[in-house]
């Protein structure tokens, strides 16, 4: 999971079209290479071998304003990878 540094004022909430996976960046583009799809692309090939596409994209959802909306988020998003027990919200 992508977390933002603590005190962040301004953020991202990212989509990613081809592995679904939903995550918060620094970055504020309309699209930018999803983190997680990134960490399986390999870019070596052999002599026989055809490179394959990049990275796959993820969308902006929203922006994130302010702290306190930021580590909310934050939060929802870990609670809903894990499945933890929301009372620790």
């Amino acid at each position: 999971m992508y977390y933002v540094p603590d005190g962040t004022k301004k953020c991202g909430y990212y989509e990613c079209e081809e592995c679904g996976e939903r995550f918060l960046s620094l970055q504020l583009q309309e699209t930018i290479d999803c983190p997680y799809c990134e960490k399986d692309f390999d870019p070596e090939i052999g002599p026989d071998e055809v490179m394959e596409e990049g990275v796959a994209v993820a969308r902006l959802q929203r922006v994130l304003e302010g702290e306190e909306e930021i580590e909310k988020w934050d939060k929802l998003l870990s609670l809903a990878i894990t499945g933890g027990d929301e009372e620790w919200l």
